[in-house]
This record gives structure tokens, C-alpha cells and sequence, in this order.
């Protein structure tokens, strides 16, 4: 048997009681023992857990990097270096950069990025453009797409109005991977960035109604169980997208589907006072809608979590609402903002590993750690206590747009290990 290199002792698991250590090799999971002090692994780093919680490192099904074509937002050194200290295993990239994904040459020039800056992960798993240019006129090469390491295919952002392509579209890729459709009728204030109700009226804003995601999501849904051609439905954020998942969830229909942290803990009471760092599409919704997805996520409707990462420079938030770019910074913030719901009782800690770990990875085919022999050595500890203030020193990603600038955040992740090899540490006070 492969000797032990790296130990993480004196640890807590979610769902077990008890304090525990994990003994890896060779990038691997070996076992997951009971806590021995009088344990010996002389040829092992061996890491003191200070009873922190080990949890899986995370699968991120949903960012945007904007390399190539927009390094100035972001580049995909520094997107996966904010993954690393989110305690992120696998990140899955967007295809629209400039140029668009939608050939080999893209998808290759993302993965060599990747080697080159983050050797040992956190992983890239670019996906591709489901469309040509994203322009909604012609399926993209999905085959060679594929065979140049997308891993998924997604129009995210220019949601595809052709019904009849959409159609050609899921039926092309049912024997390929997935597809990821942003749900957003294109002619109902596409891109709005606030939700159409009291607070968009009292601001003056224009709106999206929640109605113009429900009616993309009923489309999708019955075009999937028409064809028996799987579809995954991207930041999902209103009650009525929700009840149609249900339903067809109890249908037996091959769908799955994702939310991101800000729809569950924010409303478009975010946007007072024409604050850009909250515009985002789809946009903040209403209590109701949040309490309906947190639910929804509890019970299994919404399969998975997702950062959504929108990266983007100060100048572009830094204008009037209408003209400010969409898009809220998340992979740094994800894990540490979301722990407040379990604070409140409103998720556990299982949760959070079942649908921002094992699922997302489980639905896009990814590797993943549930601790059992033979599994990556890919996980993260988690200080629950820890407090700290998100400023723009703190964010490693070059995008600052979050509305959480300037907020304390109490939970952090200290440690983030992918096969084996420590991608992010955070000394802690005293140690």
C-alpha cells in the first residue's frame, strides 16, 4: 500500500460525531479514522485540524472567467486562485469571452491557462458555446467542442429564442453532456437587473417580471420531456420557476437545476438607493421568492448550488443603474455567506456539501471526494467561527462587485487541498 503524505488530524465531519483524521496518498483518499493522538505517519505532512470542519472542495457549475478577450475583469490565474481560497475543486467556465468558446482553439487556449497557472487545480472545465458567436442562428461544433475538453454546452447569457434550434439543440447534445440554458425570454426587458415590483416602481426603474424566467423554464422543461433530452436550468431565482421544476420533477422529466447564493440571502430590497453592486440577471427577486428557493434547495427541487461569478471592473458599476454591467463576484464569498443559513438552521452542513460538492460534480460527470478509499484527495476545512470583512484586499478575484463589500462574514475556509496538494492555506491568529 501507497504510504501516507499528507494527514489533516483532529477534524469534525459533518454528519458524524466525533473527532476525526483523513489520511491521504498519492493525491488519494486512504481512510477516513477516528481521531488517534498517539498516531505516528513519519513520511506524511501532517496537518492539525483545530477541530475546524473538513468538508468536500466544491464544484462550481457556473462562472465566468473572461479570459480570453477580457482579462482586465478577470483572467483565469486570478478566477482560480479565488476558487482555491473558496474551497473550489472544479470550476465550470462560461463560453462567452471574446472569442466566444465556440471552437477547439478556445477551449484548448482555457486549459492551457489553466496548467500553466494552477498546476495542481483548482480544475477547469471550460464549457462551450451551444451556439455559434452566441448568436442563436446555428448550432456551435459540439462534437469537437467536446473532444477538446468542454464538458458542457450553454448559450448562457443570449438565451437561444428559437424554439426550433433549442429543440435541434437538446436533442444533438442528449449524447454529448449536458445542456445549461439561461432562462430569460429575450423580448421581456431582457437584462433589466431589477425585479418588476414595489421596488422597482419606487425606484424608477425598469423591470424584469419574474413570468419571463418561467415561461423560458416551462419551455425547456417540456421540450426535455418531449425529446427525453436532459436540461439544466441555470440560476434559478422566482417562486414560479420553482413550481414548474416541481412539477416536473414529479413527472419523472429529465431536468435539473441550480441557484446561487445571492437569491437565497439577498432581495431586490438591495437595490435602495441604486446600489449596481446588486444588479445581476436574473435579477434579486422578493422574500417570497427566496424563501420558496431555500426550500426548494432543502428539498431536492434545486438539485445544486452555483456561484454565477460575474467579474466585472469598478467603472462599469460605477455608473447610472440602467448603464451598469450585470453580474455579482461570488467564488470568494460562496461558501463563508451561505454558512448564515446555517447558522439559522435553514440548511446543514450536509447540505451544503450534498448540493454545492456531490451533486454538481455527479450531474457533469466531475471528480469528487466523499471521503471513502480511492476518492480524490479533494477537500477544504471550514472555521465556522472565523470573522472577517470582505474589502477589496480580501477578494482575490480581480472583480469587487459584490454588495457584501464592507460586511463581516463569520465562517472562512482555512485550507483547500485538490488531489493531494494544498492549493490555498490561511495562517490563523496564534498558530
Amino acid at each position: 500500500m501507497t504510504p501516507p503524505d499528507l494527514v489533516v488530524a483532529n477534524v469534525a465531519v459533518p454528519g458524524r460525531d466525533g473527532v476525526w483524521t483523513l489520511v491521504c496518498a498519492a493525491g488519494r483518499v486512504l481512510e477516513l479514522l477516528p481521531n488517534d493522538p498517539a498516531a505516528v505517519f513519519p513520511e506524511a505532512r501532517v496537518i492539525s485540524g483545530r477541530g475546524l470542519l473538513l468538508l468536500p472542495a466544491m464544484t462550481d457549475a457556473h462562472t465566468h472567467l473572461r479570459e480570453p478577450g477580457q482579462e482586465w475583469k478577470e483572467d483565469i490565474a486570478s478566477g482560480l486562485s479565488a476558487a482555491a481560497g473558496g474551497g473550489f475543486s472544479n470550476i465550470l467556465c462560461m463560453a462567452n469571452t471574446e472569442p466566444v468558446n465556440d471552437n477547439a482553439a478556445v477551449t484548448r487556449l482555457m486549459l492551457r491557462r489553466a496548467a500553466e497557472s494552477w498546476p495542481h487545480g483548482p480544475r477547469l472545465f471550460p464549457v462551450g458555446a451551444l451556439t455559434l458567436g452566441l448568436a442563436g442562428k446555428q448550432l456551435a461544433p459540439m462534437e469537437e467542442l467536446l473532444a477538446a475538453g468542454c464538458v458542457a454546452f450553454s448559450n448562457d447569457g443570449e438565451p437561444v429564442a428559437d424554439t426550433e434550434l433549442f429543440r435541434h439543440a437538446l436533442a444533438y447534445a442528449a449524447d454529448l453532456a449536458p445542456v445549461i440554458d439561461h432562462c430569460e425570454d429575450p423580448y421581456m426587458a431582457k437584462g433589466a437587473g431589477a425585479n418588476e415590483g414595489v421596488m422597482s416602481a419606487r425606484l424608477g426603474l425598469r423591470g424584469q417580471p419574474d413570468v419571463a424566467e418561467a415561461l423560458q423554464v416551462a419551455r425547456d422543461i417540456l421540450l426535455a420531456e418531449y425529446l427525453n433530452a436532459p436540461v439544466h436550468l441555470a440560476h434559478v431565482s422566482c417562486r414560479r420557476a420553482v413550481e414548474l421544476i416541481a412539477d416536473a420533477k414529479r413527472r419523472g422529466a429529465p431536468v435539473t437545476a441550480e441557484t446561487c447564493p445571492h437569491y437565497l440571502l439577498m432581495t431586490d430590497a438591495a437595490l435602495f438607493g441604486y446600489d449596481t453592486m446588486a444588479k445581476v440577471n436574473p435579477p434579486l427577486r422578493t422574500d417570497d421568492d427566496r424563501l420558496a428557493l431555500v426550500q426548494a434547495l432543502r428539498e431536492g427541487v434545486i438539485d445544486i448550488l452555483a456561484t454565477d461569478h460575474a467579474p466585472h471592473a469598478a467603472h462599469e458599476k460605477e455608473t447610472p443603474f440602467e448603464e451598469a454591467k450585470n453580474g455579482i463576484t461570488g467564488l470568494d464569498t460562496a461558501l463563508a455567506s451561505l454558512w448564515e443559513l446555517v447558522r439559522l438552521g435553514k440548511l446543514t452542513p450536509e447540505d451544503i456539501a450534498l448540493r454545492f460538492a456531490w451533486r454538481p460534480a455527479e450531474i457533469f460527470k466531475l471528480p469528487h471526494c466523499r471521503f471513502a478509499p480511492g476518492d480524490p484527495a479533494d477537500f477544504c476545512l471550514f472555521d465556522p467561527e472565523e470573522s472577517w470583512v470582505v474589502t477589496t484586499e480580501s477578494l482575490r478575484s480581480k472583480g469587487k462587485n459584490t454588495p457584501l463589500l464592507g460586511q463581516s462574514l463569520t465562517g472562512r475556509v482555512m485550507l483547500t487541498v485538490v488531489d493531494g496538494h494544498v492549493v490555498h492555506e490561511l495562517a490563523r491568529p496564534g498558530a
